[in-house]
């Protein structure tokens, strides 16, 4: 008794998983989570995967289809006619793009089969000024030369010659992309005549030759404000390099260097300072003159002063940059012993030493005194 072989295809709605009521985003999402379950690159040297995968895009590609979907929805497999029969699935039917650009971020290789945004944000800019050290915390107007692309003003940005437009790129057929088959994929790239612009320039601009911008130099006014540090920087918006096909230039930034100081050490809004004084200045106390950043200040140094003494003079240091108030300066007073001495002045400080000794037995050093409080 002779046998015959069935070749019956499976309903399009049971390959999907959905109902036949279902919305056009519920085939869409079915469709995306198996064709990612079955893909090939997935399942290598599984043939039930990649027949499972065909069998689902197929699906998927007369289901998307608002006019496939109704016929085979009235007359099942046979209203599709070729392409509902067995072996009749056309790669080319699906959208990939739509589908795997979500999944596997592989937007060029499966194109969308249109040019990409002509539009492009111009680059950003770095230019470096270096400050003096009281530039720096007074602030200052100063200019920065700044070379640039700017927007051709004889074509404003087209790079085609006045008068003439871009044309379509015949290559791709404006569409951006070059499409060619890969296995049962229609796969598609850049194009490599338009840089998926979808248009190219027949009859260039002469005063940029194309390009739609052209290089110039600029002066740019910088305002440097009160309090900046070293590496600071000020951004100037749409001061960077053009954009092109109508798109937003870039932003210029301005980058601070600032010199060291002969006598301060700076540390945020504090200046710090060493001021070396003479035993006797010290000892009896006096008033000295020392430098600011805003001139000259009397400084009083008490009597019995120890090396290493802290004096703050509130007020007197960098301003707070955009803010209110000052920081303050920060003296250590330093004593100096003298290297060398005369008869008369090593007569006197031995009469002083006889009057004043020092009980020269060790101390603790002060953190083993912070131990021993918390001990």
């Amino acid at each position: 008794m002779a046998s015959t072989a069935t070749n019956a295809k499976r309903d399009y709605y049971e390959v999907l998983q959905v109902t036949r009521t279902a919305t056009d985003q519920e085939i869409k999402s079915s469709y995306r989570k198996l064709a990612l379950q079955f893909h090939p690159d997935r399942n290598p040297d599984n043939k039930d995967a990649e027949e499972k995968f065909k069998e689902c895009s197929e699906a998927y590609g007369v289901l998307s289809d608002s006019e496939k979907r109704a016929a085979y929805d009235r007359f099942g497999h046979a209203g599709l006619g070729g392409n509902g029969g067995s072996g009749g699935f056309d790669p080319n039917m699906v959208d990939f793009s739509e589908i795997f650009t979500d999944m596997f971020g592989m937007g060029d290789l499966f194109g969308r089969g249109r040019g990409r945004s002509r539009a492009q944000r111009g680059a950003d800019l770095r230019e470096d000024i270096t400050l003096e050290f009281e530039q720096a915390v007074f602030g200052i107007e100063t200019e920065s030369r700044v070379r640039r692309h700017e927007t051709c003003e004889t074509c404003h940005g087209s790079g085609a010659a006045p008068g003439k437009a871009p044309v379509s790129c015949r290559k791709c057929g404006g569409r951006g992309q070059e499409r060619f088959q890969q296995g049962f994929f229609s796969v598609s790239r850049t194009c490599g005549t338009c840089g998926g612009l979808g248009q190219v320039i027949t009859d260039p601009c002469a005063g940029c030759r194309g390009q739609g911008a052209v290089v110039r130099e600029r002066t740019i006014a910088v305002k440097v404000p009160a309090g900046v540090e070293d590496g600071t920087r000020i951004r100037y918006n749409g001061q960077g390099e053009a954009g092109t096909h109508g798109g937003p230039a870039g932003d210029l930034y301005i980058v601070l260097h600032v010199k060291e100081h002969k006598f301060f050490e700076r540390e945020g809004k504090d200046l710090f300072c060493t001021v070396p004084v003479s035993f006797a200045q010290a000892a009896l106390g006096t008033d000295i003159m020392i430098p600011t950043l805003e001139g000259e200040h009397k400084l009083h140094i008490p009597e019995g002063t120890q090396t290493g003494t802290q004096i703050k003079l509130r007020g007197k240091g960098v301003p707070v940059l955009n803010g209110h108030g000052k920081g303050d300066i920060f003296v250590e007073i330093k004593v100096q012993t003298p290297s060398k001495l005369n008869k008369r002045q090593r007569e006197l400080l031995q009469e002083l030493e006889a009057g004043a000794s020092v009980e020269n037995s060790p101390e603790k050093s002060l953190m083993s005194k912070m131990k021993d409080m918390f001990s």
